[in-house]
């Protein structure tokens, strides 16, 4: 294909994916042929759970996006993040919108957040395993043992003599017999497009594991009694997640515990139940997560130190260029968790940057805060920073909270400290009747050096903590405003 007219990718459905009749959607190259996009049906929220729309492509150049609204003409669509700057043309029932760059979009007709379509419009794949390659350990549709396909990575691969690197699982849908695919050290599990799996990936004390491709982890239809996460990476080390979708876990999308140098990049997960985080993690070091698009029903990132048989401090932590959308509780959460039976953790060195929040809806008060940094457990959170974070009108709760407190439902012992905290660039858009707040314990556990720069409520600059609706509480030292 001439690389000037650009490329264009899209993957067939298995049978057993549900189909959402909301929106029939297409997609082009520019001035090209037209292709169908299959429709996913993606639940979404969790006190009143509805039916809501995704489909995905990958492409490189222009492309033209046709989204034809079944439920009705809308008198008004909305595409967010409104920092795409994209504005759709409506022609009847059609909706028209180009893309000259891979981004995560949510097309919203007459206000309707709960029955939208999440489009989700990567890059060309790069270095993608063929299933040809001799190092390849070819995995058709079906039900599968989980110690059958760990064995077919001991052995030569399909086309080779030598062990298997690659699991590659092909279009279609497969269904993991036990539940867990426990992945062993230096090895690949490749989801390629239009692949769905029912079952959850497992890095356990391994290293040097690659989770990638664009399949499907759907876990729509597993009790939430057994506690599976789409992938859960626990005492491991140099683990990478790339590109694939989790679809209603019962428990987190992607667990992390005791472990380090962990890459997490283009992300995409959905949940509808209790306790169903997007990406969170106890006393780990090293996390990087990149271009994610979490819509949760509980927090969708959240920071912790020890909890369980998970041991330790939590250091160098960076969120970039992602879309957080809580449905219920917190976009960003730090700190709650730790090692009260000991002196506590810290949580240290954590970092966001280039954030688009879209949601954050949350009935208890306790719970409240897009960005929220509240101390339980003995912890100290420390070193963080907050820049280029967008948050859009959301439903119920508070743009910031940062307390040193006892969750009674949580926390055995209360915090210790927070200690320089950053928040540079941050713009708030719409009406909040909650202030945000800032409040310390006691005269020992206080917070202590919290800046703001160029923070922005409805494009009105604060100088002043009146200016931001701030409640500024007791044991609290040196917050400064600045322009």
């Amino acid at each position: 294909m001439d690389a000037m007219k650009g490329q264009l990718k899209v993957y067939s459905a298995p049978a057993e994916a549900a189909a959402n009749p909301d929106y029939a959607v297409r997609v082009r190259l520019a001035d090209g042929e037209w292709q169908e996009l299959f429709t996913y049906e993606v639940r979404v929220d969790m006190h009143h759970v509805r039916n809501s729309s995704m489909v995905t492509f990958d492409f490189e150049g222009v492309v033209e996006v046709e989204a034809v609204c079944r439920r009705g003409n809308p008198r008004h669509v909305e595409i967010r993040p409104k920092a795409l700057g994209i504005l759709p043309r409506i022609e009847g029932d059609r909706v028209l919108f180009r893309l000259d760059r891979p981004c995560k979009l949510s097309l919203e007709a007459d206000g309707d957040r709960f029955h939208n379509l999440h489009v989700f419009a990567n890059s060309m794949e790069q270095d993608a395993p063929r299933p040809e390659d001799s190092n390849v350990a070819l995995i058709m549709p079906g039900t599968h043992k989980s110690a059958d396909l760990v064995q077919r990575l001991g052995e030569g691969g399909d086309n080779g003599a030598e062990p298997a690197d690659v699991l590659y699982f092909a279009p279609g849908f497969h269904r993991l017999e036990e539940g867990l695919l426990p992945i062993p050290s230096g090895k690949t599990v490749y989801l390629a497009g239009g692949a769905m799996v029912v079952g959850s990936l497992l890095c356990k004390h391994v290293e040097d594991v690659t989770i990638r491709g664009r399949g499907i982890i759907f876990l729509r239809d597993i009790e939430k009694t057994t506690y599976w996460r789409s992938v859960q990476i626990d005492f491991s080390r140099n683990i990478r997640v790339e590109d694939i979708i989790s679809v209603d876990p019962p428990h987190y999308s992607i667990h992390l515990g005791q472990s380090e140098q962990v890459a997490i990049r283009n992300f995409k997960s959905f949940s509808t139940r209790g306790w169903c985080d997007g990406i969170d993690m106890m006393s780990c070091r090293d996390i990087h997560i990149d271009d994610v698009f979490l819509r949760t029903s509980d927090d969708c990132i959240a920071i912790y130190g020890s909890r369980g048989v998970f041991k330790g401090d939590t250091r160098t932590v960076t969120v970039r260029n992602s879309i957080l959308w809580a449905d219920v509780a917190h976009p960003i959460n730090i700190g709650c968790h730790g090692d009260h039976e000991g002196e506590g953790d810290v949580i240290e060195d954590i970092h966001f940057d280039q954030i688009d929040i879209l949601e954050h809806h949350e009935p208890q008060d306790g719970y409240w805060g897009c960005m929220s940094i509240n101390v339980g457990d003995k912890n100290t959170v420390r070193n963080a920073s907050f820049r280029n974070i967008r948050v859009e009108p959301f439903e119920l709760g508070r743009p910031i909270d940062i307390r040193v407190l006892q969750n009674e439902k949580y926390n055995p012992h209360p915090g210790r400290a927070v200690r320089n905290i950053e928040f540079d660039t941050i713009s708030f858009q719409g009406e909040c009747s909650n202030p945000s707040v800032i409040e310390g314990y006691d005269e020992t556990r206080t917070v202590d050096g919290v800046v703001f720069r160029n923070l922005r409520m409805n494009g009105q600059p604060v100088r002043t903590p009146d200016e931001g609706h701030f409640v500024i509480g007791r044991h609290v030292h040196h917050v400064v405003f600045e322009e």
